[in-house]
């Protein structure tokens, strides 16, 4: 979501009374590539862009058929060969072994399907929404069909049939959680469609405002995470210790439920040092479907909260188990508050991605997700509330 934010921000700023822009949109990759379905890139024709859609070896060439999309204000969809013996036509070496198809849509104000109002909107609320974009047809490219969990749906479609022939792929995206392409027939042709999972940013509540906070909201909010920092103490939430944070709050142990919306995109770390606290709004994490629990401090100190718990039949389930995390952090050798902030918020992406967090050179598999059978590429996004009881390690 950081990405669309940033497109958002930079489409606001530009003064389309003068200048003309276009998206590019990654929307299928078989074999490898530096950057996986979804990614996306706003360009104006000034030359000047704003996210990527791989490592900095398509952007040229994607800035060049962007002004053509300008131009002409029609869609086009363009496809990388990046395998060494096939890309010579892009006068660089790639060697990435990857075919990528990026989508080249010009923006118009005027239309109804402009996806940068579209993300706009989508920064504003706190669900998931399904977005199916056609991108190869000779008379579809760039229409859209959304929906949002309930499925309905959220935008009109320029064509009537299309929600129709979309709309149960769709819905599917909500359960299994994997952004993925498919052919249809549609009227006399055969078209491609990329189906994607939009999800809101994690958002990050940390309790206690103490020194080794600070780089843990820094680091989070660089990755375009909602931040709030909450204590008892109101020294320790002063802006200037916290000059990117969302929020700060000055909130009592016993309104935490009440004070903050917690989600499955919520991430909770308890780092205040001071164990009743910590306890305590352990106690009240336990009732929210949080994902995330990290507490600081030593293993026995969460110890001793459980035998609390179990004294005052306070049930800890093998699924919160599973969702709290003490010690708190990745195995990176951190010691230092910078280091630290590092493990944490590590951690967190991995938990948020289902992925274990270890070495990639130990992985037999490939970095990115793929469809065993066709060896394309797709987005697999934030664990779904359904698996929160599941280990990334199981």
């Amino acid at each position: 979501m950081k990405e669309q934010k940033s497109i958002v921000e930079a489409y606001k700023k530009t003064d389309l009374t003068k200048r003309k822009v276009a998206l590019a949109t990654v929307v299928k990759v078989r074999g490898s590539s530096y950057r996986s379905p979804g990614a996306r890139m706003l360009i104006t024709d000034e030359g000047t862009w704003v996210g990527s859609i791989s490592g900095g070896c398509l952007e040229g060439d994607a800035l060049r058929k962007a002004r053509q999309v300008m131009n002409d204000g029609k869609a086009i969809t363009v496809t990388y060969d990046t395998r060494e013996e096939s890309n010579q036509n892009l006068g660089i070496g790639l060697g990435c072994n990857g075919v990528i198809d990026v989508l080249l849509e010009p923006i118009s104000t005027e239309s109804s399907g402009n996806v940068i109002s579209i993300f706009e909107q989508l920064i504003a609320i706190k669900e998931p929404v399904a977005m199916a974009t056609v991108f190869s047809s000779t008379s579809l490219n760039a229409e859209k069909v959304l929906i949002d969990s309930h499925g309905q749906s959220m935008i009109h479609a320029a064509n009537s049939k299309l929600p129709g022939l979309v709309s149960g792929d769709l819905r599917t995206l909500f359960d299994h959680h994997k952004s993925f392409t498919r052919e249809y027939d549609f009227d006399a042709e055969r078209i491609e469609v990329f189906l994607e999972l939009i999800q809101p940013a994690v958002s990050l509540i940390i309790f206690g405002g103490g020194f080794d906070a600070r780089p843990v909201s820094q680091l989070a909010k660089s990755l375009g995470w909602n931040v709030s920092v909450t204590d008892e103490c109101v020294a320790h939430i002063a802006p200037v210790f916290f000059p990117t944070a969302d929020k700060l709050s000055l909130c009592q142990r016993d309104y935490v439920d009440r004070d903050f919306e917690i989600t499955p995109y919520t991430a909770c770390v308890l780092m205040s040092h001071n164990y009743d606290y910590d306890r305590d709004v352990l106690k009240k994490l336990l009732t929210t479907n949080t994902p995330y629990i990290g507490i600081l401090g030593p293993r026995k100190r969460f110890d001793k909260m459980l035998a609390e718990f179990s004294e005052k039949g306070i049930e800890v389930s093998n699924s919160d188990l599973h969702r709290i995390h003490s010690p708190i952090g990745l195995d990176i050798g951190a010691e230092t508050p910078d280091e630290i902030a590092i493990s944490i918020i590590s951690e967190i992406q991995s938990k948020f991605s289902n992925r274990s967090g270890g070495f990639l050179k130990y992985r037999n598999a490939p970095i990115h997700h793929r469809d065993a059978k066709s060896d394309q590429v797709f987005k697999q996004v934030y664990i779904s509330p359904e698996i929160n009881s599941r280990s990334v390690n199981d």
